[in-house]
C-alpha cells in the first residue's frame, strides 16, 4: 500500500496539470479556438473595417440635484435606454456616467450637468445612422433639450 501512496498523491496533480495545459496546447495547434469565439456572427465579427464608433452625450440632470431628483433622472434615463436605444442596438453598447458643463448663450457661469455618454460600435450604414438620429430626436422630444452631442469616429473592430 505504501508503494501506491505516492502514485495516488501524484495522480490528481498530474491530471490537473494536464487540464491546465490543454488551452495552451489548443491555442498552438488551433489558434482559431482562442480568437474565433464569434466567427460567423455578423454583429460581432472577428475583424471589421469601416465600422464607426458613435458617441452621444445626453444631459441627464442637474449636477447638484437633490437625491430624489437624481434618482428620478436616473430612472428616466434607464427607461429611455430600454425603450429607445436597446431595441435599435440590441447587439451591445456602453453607457458611461459623466460630468458635463456648457455655457448657455448669454450666461457667464457654465451649467453643470450629470451626463450620460452612450458609445456604440456599429457598421457604417445608412440604417445605423438613421437609428442614431432617431435616438437623438427621441431624447430631445422627451426632455425638451436643444441638443444631443454626437461624435463619430472611424473604427476597425474585432471581437
Amino acid at each position: 500500500m505504501s508503494t501506491f501512496r505516492p502514485v495516488l498523491v501524484l495522480l490528481p496533480v498530474l491530471a490537473l496539470a494536464a487540464c491546465a495545459a490543454t488551452p495552451a496546447r489548443d491555442a498552438v495547434s488551433r489558434p482559431e479556438a482562442v480568437t474565433a469565439a464569434y466567427h460567423g456572427d455578423a454583429a460581432r465579427p472577428a475583424q471589421a473595417l469601416d465600422w464607426v464608433r458613435t458617441e452621444l452625450y445626453f444631459a441627464a440632470g442637474e449636477w447638484d440635484a437633490a437625491p430624489a431628483a437624481a434618482e428620478a433622472a436616473e430612472q428616466r434615463w434607464l427607461d429611455f435606454l430600454d425603450r429607445e436605444v436597446t431595441p435599435r442596438f440590441p447587439e451591445g453598447l456602453s453607457v458611461i456616467d459623466a460630468y458635463g458643463q456648457w455655457l448657455p448663450p448669454g450666461a457667464s457661469v457654465p451649467t453643470r450637468l450629470r451626463s450620460k455618454e452612450l458609445v456604440i460600435q456599429h457598421p457604417d450604414t445608412p440604417e445605423r445612422h438613421e437609428a442614431i438620429e432617431a435616438i437623438r430626436l427621441a431624447w430631445k422630444r422627451e426632455t425638451g433639450h436643444r441638443s444631443v452631442l454626437r461624435s463619430r469616429l472611424r473604427a476597425d473592430v474585432s471581437f
